[in-house]
């Protein structure tokens, strides 16, 4: 999009959602990235109070997420109701194995929830943080993203029943941060870390167990931590399918998890070149992972570009 005016879209987009919201309330899920706190902004600065921002914890997100997002919108007006849905999501997940049967199962689950609770605030219209990469990947069946449905044939009203508004849905995630900046989104938002839809499912290579997921949860939060001021566009660990012998501290066998590192530079996510982590850093990262998770006894790191690869692992 050259020349690009984030200003001027704004304006726009402003105006197109006071137009087809009329006098109706809306509902947008927020996860903290900077795609749906933008569709958030825009629609408070449409609609005001009329705008119910709500976070699903699904139990796929990172450890304290939900506290984080409630607080960081908070601060620009944004009050976000928090539903505690793990039960429902994990339940729908668990023992999938398929990368797009996890990304279809999430979808399903995620819509099927937010209808109920969109029905239970009075909304019959949901705005929505897709942005122009997840409906390309989602076309040309690279990956099936959970916010994607009209481009494929799925007609939210007749199955879910609300219409959804995706303002953001010409943009790439360069111009996306461009529009955070221009409504004063914070800092922490504005250069927040890409996090999948889906969640941690698809960090989570073959069966999703209760046990994988509490060892990626670990894992992120060290990953997090620890590579918190590397520039780049992704930082996170990946639990792969399997397992490795490895040793215990005392010297017997361990048959331990793996997890591989991925760390990436990209400006549209389009295409993403790993970034050269210094051996110091990396091996800092590999002791706090294999001491803060005793289950784990190999780490990885992956040099791989896209393309070939994706982003993510799933």
């Amino acid at each position: 999009m050259s020349g690009f005016d984030p200003k001027r879209f704004i304006e726009d987009k402003v105006e197109w959602l006071r137009r087809e919201i009329g006098g109706e309330t809306a509902v947008v899920a927020v996860s903290g990235g900077v795609d749906s706190s933008v569709t958030a902004a825009l629609g408070l600065r449409a609609i005001g109070e009329r705008l119910r921002p709500v976070f699903l914890e699904n139990g796929f997100m990172r450890l304290g997420e939900a506290e984080r997002v409630r607080k960081a919108l908070g601060r620009v007006g944004l009050k976000v109701r928090v539903y505690d849905v793990q039960e429902e999501f994990i339940n729908a997940l668990t023992g999938i194995k398929d990368a797009e049967r996890k990304r279809k199962a999430f979808r399903e689950t995620f819509y099927r929830v937010f209808s109920r609770i969109a029905s239970e605030l009075g909304a019959r219209i949901v705005l929505q943080g897709t942005i122009a990469a997840d409906i390309v990947e989602t076309k040309g069946g690279v990956k099936t993203q959970h916010n994607v449905l009209e481009q494929i044939g799925i007609n939210p009203m007749e199955r879910y029943g609300f219409r959804v508004l995706e303002p953001l849905k010409e943009l790439y995630k360069n111009q996306v941060r461009l529009v955070a900046e221009a409504l004063g989104l914070p800092g922490e938002i504005v250069h927040r870390r890409p996090f999948p839809g889906p969640g941690l499912s698809i960090r989570i290579l073959g069966e999703i167990t209760r046990e994988k997921l509490s060892i990626i949860k670990r894992a992120t939060a060290v990953v997090d931590e620890e590579l918190s001021d590397v520039k780049c566009f992704q930082a996170f660990p990946v639990l792969l399918e399997g397992r490795a012998t490895g040793l215990a501290e005392d010297g017997s066998r361990k048959y331990g998890y793996i997890i591989a590192l991925r760390v990436v530079a990209s400006e549209d996510a389009m295409t993403a070149n790993y970034v050269r982590l210094e051996w110091g850093r990396l091996e800092k990262v590999r002791d706090r992972l294999i001491s803060a998770i005793p289950e784990v006894s190999r780490v990885l790191y992956d040099i791989t570009d896209k393309p070939p690869a994706t982003i993510e692992f799933e």
